[in-house]
């Protein structure tokens, strides 16, 4: 009778656990590339009454359910347009993250989805929190034209990724102001200078293998953990790692039916086992009844 009590619960229990990562997932509907949760569940140790012999089945009670894991969903959300220049999205690549870091380098990384990008005082490419955006800086503004090398500005371990800037003037020829900039699809920031065009640099995004093992971080960001695996980085339009498109933002990929109906379904699981508590209850009492 008390294994029926203790597993009403455990169930109880469990399913609060699942409510709250649904109340999560639409408290978030709304937030730029946010990734929804998903609970599941496993059931607990089984006590053995007999074991299975030849021509019998085992007999076993299980003693309630527990959380298997809490997923966290990385498919990537719809796009939507914004026309700012400095919001982007990665499309064609739910496994690929935007590097960022706080104080510009790259020993203390941090990923996220949230393109939506703002310049600093200092021309230096930021998130609304104010983590660096990082990527592989051309040594000297190289010219945009049919003789650029894109392979000049690939990642490599020696040189790594830093902060990526703007810079309002450049050398060359002599001191030049900028007109305007932009970024492609492959990440490369261009910048026009007295109406020539220059490759200032990349933007570079990061891989994972795994990367719902990700530890999420608050305010959009993601930490690394021992289940993604190291993050391998590159840059957008190179294999498996999406393109980048500017004027869009990634939405949350919150499914808002799905979510309603996993709380319904959540809601009457959490009534049936608090009601195999009452009849268990129930049960105990006619058993104590039975001294009178």
């Amino acid at each position: 009778m008390l294994k029926s009590l203790y597993s009403g619960v455990s169930g109880m229990k469990n399913i609060q656990t699942k409510m709250d990562v649904i109340s999560n997932n639409i408290a978030n509907v709304n937030t730029t590339s946010f990734k929804s949760g998903r609970v599941r569940f496993e059931d607990m140790m089984s006590q053995t009454l007999a074991q299975a012999e030849t021509n019998r089945n085992g007999k076993q009670v299980g003693l309630g359910v527990q959380i298997g894991s809490i997923d966290t969903v990385m498919n990537g959300g719809s796009l939507q347009s914004t026309g700012r220049d400095l919001d982007f999205a990665i499309e064609n690549g739910d496994n690929s993250f935007f590097t960022v870091s706080a104080n510009g380098e790259d020993d203390q990384k941090l990923y996220t989805r949230d393109g939506g990008f703002y310049l600093n005082p200092d021309n230096q490419l930021v998130t609304a929190s104010g983590y660096h955006v990082l990527g592989v800086m051309a040594q000297t503004p190289v010219k945009y034209d049919d003789n650029f090398n894109i392979n000049s500005l690939k990642y490599n371990e020696q040189t790594g990724i830093s902060a990526l800037s703007i810079p309002k003037t450049i050398q060359a020829n002599g001191a030049q102001a900028l007109d305007s900039y932009g970024i492609d699809g492959s990440g490369l920031i261009v910048g026009v200078y007295n109406g020539e065009s220059y490759v200032l640099g990349q933007v570079s995004l990061s891989n994972f293998s795994n990367a719902a093992g990700l530890e999420k971080a608050g305010a959009n960001l993601y930490l690394e953990t021992a289940n993604s695996g190291q993050a391998d980085i590159g840059a957008a339009s190179e294999e498996g790692y999406g393109e980048i498109r500017s004027g869009f933002l990634e939405m949350s990929n919150v499914d808002l039916s799905n979510e309603f109906t996993e709380m319904i379904v959540a809601s009457r699981a959490y009534q049936a086992n608090s009601r195999s508590i009452t009849t268990s209850d129930q049960m105990l009492e006619e058993l104590l009844s039975l001294k009178r």
